[in-house]
């Protein structure tokens, strides 16, 4: 009876082990996934413990905060001397929705005011400064450049390529690409949203997903890395630069502006007055020597009419 049940049991084992192992999230790296019942795989957000819809993309506000929980670990285990690059990363405050709230704060009680990308978009402030909305970022461009090929792209084949990546990696409806432009090796993108739609994705999480996955620290799962082929070429991206553009203008204090154009006016100022200074030394320095060298001539002349 016993090696009966020793069988049954590696059978049990043996079937449970792969369910085990796939029970990841495959958008969303950061999640920890576990079964709590035969076939049902749930998903949580590391460091907030928010459920997560592994089907689609998770907003960017969840991931930043799920991203800091790894740095926030590291700074324990930091050598003497230790640097590191976290310009631009933040620990932010989102709503229940997943969207960032319209005024983040760091540990330093220095507050200022994002969009729904989650970029800054006034001056810095204290706890006081107050943000009375969360503006739209409706358009996003994205500039990249590829590394050049033995065959050249051609514009139409490009654009097909991107537009299926966009869709079929990062569940983006071709209706939110506006425009893809080629101009080898220099490929623009403009996503145009007016509102994120109500069961699909935000076009800043798209950027989001995509900055990562040019910068190969993908937040996809570990075994899904990034290819875009064109014609069953490699497309390979090197270079990625993104500008978000919101509904209405930045509201960054006009005084760092005004300092700067003073500074500008002073520097053209001191160096148009030492222009006209050197001028007029020179100038004075030509009549000088045009006086002196007209009375040497009238010396000369008088000198024989004496005689």
């Amino acid at each position: 009876m016993e090696p009966l049940f020793g069988v049954v049991l590696g059978l049990v084992l043996a079937v449970a082990s792969p369910a085990h192992n796939n029970c990841t999230c495959a958008t969303n790296r950061w999640a920890a996934c576990a079964q709590d019942s035969p076939g049902n795989c749930t998903c949580r957000l590391v460091g907030s413990d928010r459920p997560v819809d592994c089907s689609t993309l998770t907003s960017k506000c969840f991931l930043m905060k799920a991203e800091m929980m790894p740095l926030k670990e590291k700074r324990l285990w930091r050598p003497p001397r230790g640097l590191s690059d976290s310009d631009g990363i933040y620990n932010p405050d989102c709503e229940d929705s997943g969207v960032f709230k319209a005024r983040q704060c760091n540990q330093s009680s220095t507050c200022w005011c994002v969009n729904t990308a989650g970029v800054r978009r006034t001056e810095k402030g204290d706890r006081s400064l107050s943000c009375s909305e969360l503006v739209r970022t409706r358009w996003i461009y994205i500039e990249l450049t590829h590394r050049r090929s033995s065959s050249a792209f051609h514009v139409p084949d490009v654009a097909k390529a991107l537009t299926q990546l966009f869709e079929s990696r990062y569940k983006l409806h071709p209706k939110y690409i506006a425009a893809i432009k080629y101009e080898p090796p220099l490929i623009q993108i403009r996503l145009d949203q007016n509102k994120k739609p109500r069961w699909g994705v935000d076009i800043a999480d798209v950027a989001y997903y995509f900055e990562k996955d040019v910068k190969n620290d993908s937040v996809f799962h570990s075994d899904s890395k990034l290819t875009v082929s064109v014609n069953g070429d490699a497309l390979a991206i090197e270079k990625l630069w993104i500008y978000y553009v919101d509904e209405k203008p930045p509201e960054f204090c006009m005084r760092q502006l005004a300092a700067g154009i003073s500074a500008v006016v002073t520097v053209v100022v001191l160096t148009a007055g030492v222009g006209i200074a050197v001028l007029l030394i020179l100038r004075w320095l030509h009549t000088r020597k045009y006086k002196k060298f007209e009375g040497k001539e009238m010396r000369e002349i008088k000198a024989p009419s004496l005689e």
